[in-house]
């Protein structure tokens, strides 16, 4: 909320029912749930559409992240709906398209494991540039195998080139690795931060949180700067489909 107020933006928590999951996590693996204009992605785009239009939102300013489900449930919106948001953020999730039910999506959090070949993906995503993604994860997640956050690039067809690798330590805090990649224009367009040490759990959280990490790299701020970075460009803007 406090970085809210600082940047002067719009945060919405929507929150699953139990009834739609009983530990209230995002379907991401179900097939209904990761296509464009049905299920959950439906429902979230809706609920952002919504509040665009009421608060008079910049259309070119939005943005959407998660952890864990959340996370998984982000990279989905990313690659159905690259004509809303600008940019995504990603904390200890998975790729689009890892998993078409409870078995694989056990399966994928727990090694890392891809489909070749995802039965639900959309013609929307091909018709779309990549989505520009900044992506955390603790290299000691014993719920969500670290080598997701490999799988989410490629997930979201992101072909951008390394520009560097910063290994650095928060003070009296965990060490950490940022990739860092630049798309064709040169405009940044990726960044993977590996938090050293870290299980599953949100980066530079607050500690009373559930699943928050003091000690990492502070993983709102730095999504936040990097969402600053990004409007949504002219060539994945579809004004006839914001009545979807």
């Amino acid at each position: 909320m406090f970085y809210a107020e600082d940047e002067n933006c719009l945060i919405a928590y929507p929150v699953q029912p139990p009834q739609a999951n009983p530990s209230m996590c995002w379907n991401w693996f179900r097939p209904e749930d990761q296509c464009r204009g049905r299920g959950e992605p439906s429902l979230v785009a809706g609920i952002t559409r919504q509040i665009v239009k009421d608060y008079c939102v910049d259309r070119e300013r939005v943005y959407v992240a998660g952890f864990s489900a959340g996370g998984a449930a982000a990279t989905v919106l990313g690659a159905t709906y690259p004509d809303l948001y600008a940019a995504i953020g990603v904390h200890s999730g998975l790729p689009y398209g890892a998993a078409e039910d409870m078995l694989s999506a056990f399966c994928a959090m727990r090694q890392g494991d891809l489909l070749k070949e995802f039965v639900g993906s959309d013609a929307i995503r091909d018709r779309q540039g990549p989505m520009p993604a900044i992506v955390f994860h603790g290299d000691k997640d014993k719920i969500v195998h670290p080598r997701n956050s490999e799988g989410i690039a490629s997930s979201l067809k992101w072909s951008a080139s390394c520009t560097d690798v910063r290994r650095e330590r928060v003070n009296n805090g965990r060490a950490y690795t940022c990739t860092r990649h630049l798309d064709q224009n040169g405009r940044p367009a990726l960044e993977c931060w590996t938090v050293h040490g870290a299980g599953h759990a949100w980066s530079g959280g607050h500690p009373a949180g559930s699943y928050t990490d003091p000690h990492g790299p502070d993983a709102t701020k730095e999504m936040l700067r990097f969402f600053r970075e990004h409007v949504l460009p002219s060539d994945r803007q579809i004004e006839d489909d914001w009545s979807r």
